[in-house]
């Protein structure tokens, strides 16, 4: 079971990072400023990409602790957690040469949902009828 919520963490957090560029692309287009030296695609991939690993075991663990309800626990958890994250991106300290500062959060704070969103999207794909901890690694 370990091993497919890694999977379902390493693909989301993939198709996490694809929204995200696809967003930093479509926001740069639609707003005519660019952060891309500041969020860099290829940070927008690790971070995504750990967050899903993290994610996936998270989950894990809070079903071995929890038996029973992991899956509300850990899904309001993920998006306190987004929420939470999402603060120091309006503190955030630009460089002065930015001349527009103020579009910043508009365009990192939609990023922060992505994880938990393609998680909760993909979860069923990859852990069917998951049932509360079980001896699965026998």
């Amino acid at each position: 079971m370990y091993k497919k919520l890694l999977l379902l963490g390493a693909v989301s957090g993939l198709l996490s990072a694809v929204a995200s560029i696809i967003y930093q692309k479509v926001y740069a287009a639609s707003l005519g400023e660019n952060f891309a030296l500041i969020v860099k695609p290829l940070n927008i991939i690790v971070i995504n990409v750990v967050s899903g690993l993290i994610a996936a075991t998270g989950f894990w663990l809070l079903n071995k602790w929890l038996k029973n309800n992991t899956a509300i626990v850990f899904n309001l958890l993920f998006l306190t957690l987004s929420f939470a994250s999402i603060v120091p991106a309006f503190g955030f300290r630009l460089p002065v040469t930015i001349e527009t500062p103020e579009l910043f959060p508009g365009m990192v704070v939609p990023m922060h949902f992505f994880p938990a969103l393609a998680w909760l999207t993909l979860k069923p794909l990859f852990v069917k009828s998951y049932q509360p901890y079980q001896k699965v690694f026998a």
